[in-house]
């Protein structure tokens, strides 16, 4: 009997997490397996975050259906989402329904499926801040509490879920799903134009990447934070979007080696972090990333989704204070950065053990 896996995604980052488990099932139905998978976007086709090289960048299919929800308001997001989602659910034959991460569109389809009485899985589950005021570890705990299979990427995430009443029969370490697609396009990768135009040369410039409410929201702070990147005197690099770099901008450094620039195209992206001397990030993912190339990390944040990266990894954490911020700085131009490895199961392999666990129920 044909097994049929819906895939959603909520947001662009997403994509990147689920294209290894879309390529795996097609590989498995060419292999005989009966199973067919549909992938289904909360947004629209319209979409201005995704590029239009995304999809090829990250071979995978553009997404069968949109839900084509877009609206500022989470609580009204999530009703939306909910009803178009079973919407879809009526016209579609489903068995098994995998959300990633923790966004509301996630939580919301989370909660249709169950009830509906579909299977759930839930990729990237067991994550946590430990901060109940963060709308996102609300989604996390929700989700993972409905899942009835959990795709945990390391021993912390299975540590959180089984403190909280998980059952060991639904937590699955797979492993880390954003270096199946690190592996897949580390010989694809483009060197960025910009950097000619801004004569740099790999290693030898510093990324800088922002996105977080609460860093944008403190200007004062966030220009503190920044003229501690700039008196190193090293170039930055920040492809930066709408708001983060009309805040960056209106902060009027003067500061000719920081340059904001367009956000990248996915291959490019990559690239420039790949090749760079070190990272300064507020995002999760971009220091993952950065463990698996083993470039130097900066996370300005108090808490990471995936310690491994700290423990094992290139990632220091500094929150959002710019002294701490400074000395990391330092120890970096000191050249007295720590060593770092690969955790487990970060090998490439984690979309194979999603689909064999899918396959085998």
């Amino acid at each position: 009997m044909m097994k049929n896996i819906c895939i959603v995604t909520g947001a662009r980052p997403n994509f990147v997490k689920v294209a290894p488990i879309i390529r795996a099932i097609h590989r498995a139905s060419d292999e005989g397996a009966d199973v067919a998978c549909q992938l289904v976007y909360a947004g629209s086709e319209k979409d201005s975050t995704l590029e239009p090289t995304l999809f090829d960048d990250l071979q995978m299919p553009h997404p069968d259906f949109y839900l084509g929800v877009d609206c500022a308001s989470l609580n009204e997001l999530t009703g939306r989402v909910m009803g178009e989602f079973e919407q879809y659910l009526n016209a579609h034959p489903t068995d098994v329904v995998i959300v990633v991460d923790d966004l509301a569109s996630t939580m919301a389809v989370a909660i249709v499926t169950k009830k509906r009485g579909i299977r759930l899985a839930h990729l990237v589950a067991g994550t946590r801040s430990f901060d109940i005021t963060m709308p996102k570890e609300i989604n996390r705990l929700v989700i993972d509490g409905l899942s009835d299979l959990l795709f945990t990427a390391g021993v912390s995430s299975n540590s959180n879920a089984t403190r909280e009443g998980a059952e060991m029969h639904k937590i699955y370490m797979v492993g880390n799903i954003l270096m199946d697609s690190l592996r897949l396009s580390h010989g694809r990768l483009r060197r960025p134009s910009v950097l000619d135009k801004l004569g740099l040369d790999a290693s030898g410039y510093v990324v800088f990447t922002l996105n977080r409410r609460a860093l944008l929201a403190d200007k004062d702070n966030l220009r503190q934070m920044l003229e501690a990147v700039v008196a190193t005197g090293l170039p930055v690099v920040a492809p930066l979007r709408d708001e983060s770099a009309k805040v960056v901008k209106s902060l009027r450094l003067t500061a000719p080696q920081f340059h904001v620039v367009s956000p990248l195209p996915y291959l490019e992206f990559g690239w420039l972090t790949a090749h760079a001397k070190a990272i300064i990030t507020d995002s999760g993912n971009v220091a993952e990333e950065a463990t698996f190339n083993g470039v130097p990390c900066i996370t300005l944040n108090s808490y990471t989704e995936h310690i491994e990266t700290v423990k094992q990894g290139s990632n220091v954490l500094v929150g959002e204070d710019a002294a701490r911020l400074s000395d990391a700085l330092a120890v970096l131009q000191r050249g007295e950065w720590k060593k770092c490895s690969l955790p487990d199961r970060w090998d490439g392999r984690t979309a194979e053990r999603i689909v064999q666990t899918l396959l085998a129920m």
